[in-house]
């Protein structure tokens, strides 16, 4: 019986090795995605709650003009520090 998911990819079997090689253990995708997920919660609770402090400055909440300027840059601001993370998280396993 074959136990896979439905659209997971075949395994092929391996080729022996020719000579001894050192084997590093390579993180699965799996892990990936689980310890990038806490990464992300992390990134986005320290970024709301920088954004909050920085919102509460004088010459930032005497301004609404500034105030929307920050917003926009604050709401947006977040997904350059996410992207690394995201595409650590979704690089396809090695092959080993």
């Amino acid at each position: 019986m074959d136990f896979r998911a439905p659209y997971s990819p075949r395994r092929l079997p391996r080729k022996p090795r020719s000579r001894p090689e050192l084997h590093f253990s390579v993180m699965s995708i799996r892990t990936r995605k689980f310890l990038g997920t806490i990464a992300l919660l992390i990134l986005v609770v320290i970024w709301s709650l920088l954004g909050m402090t920085v919102a509460q400055t004088p010459w930032l909440a005497n301004s609404r003009l500034y105030q929307a300027i920050f917003y926009v840059v604050a709401g947006i601001g977040w997904v350059l520090p996410a992207m690394p993370i995201i595409s650590w998280m979704s690089k396809p396993d090695a092959d080993t």
